[in-house]
């Protein structure tokens, strides 16, 4: 499982011209599902990308989670991060989870998380042609991969 975090001022999603969620400061979370992936991939992911201190304390130190500053969380599934570009200059997506398994991890991705945080999640639609907006805050964007944890 694959996540891009982005730390943003708002973000937005729209579907055919109509907004379908919007959140103010927190994460967008970009979330992309391999076939291997497993519950403890996920539950993984929730906790570090729920805790991960990239918000300013006091003194200006990214030092503080999404829980922490009480910010918003929206989560838009993104198959294209199981891209392969190894050869030639068409990315591969072969290596993504195919539906089956990749929307019951992305619903339960999103339940989880609004767990942890205590507030509901944003999301966009499995699978739907997305307008996703978004003011990056910072920039801060992080990329996490539960199967190489660098």
């Amino acid at each position: 499982m694959k996540v891009v975090i982005q730390r943003v001022a708002s973000a937005s999603v729209d579907i055919a011209g109509e907004r379908v969620s919007e959140i103010g400061a927190g994460l967008l979370i970009l979330l992309g599902v391999v076939p291997d992936d497993t519950e403890s991939d996920l539950e993984w992911l929730v906790k570090k990308c729920s805790q991960m201190r990239i918000f300013n304390d006091d003194a200006g130190v990214m030092n503080r989670s999404v829980m922490d500053v009480g910010g918003d969380v929206m989560v838009v599934s993104q198959f294209t991060l199981a891209a392969s570009t190894k050869k030639g200059n068409r990315p591969s997506y072969i290596g993504a989870a195919g539906h089956d398994l990749a929307i019951p991890m992305y619903e339960r991705f999103c339940q989880r998380m609004s767990e942890v945080i205590g507030r509901p999640v944003g999301r966009g639609r499995f699978g739907a042609d997305m307008q996703v907006g978004l003011v990056n805050d910072g920039p801060v964007t992080i990329i996490v991969d539960s199967k190489n944890p660098v």
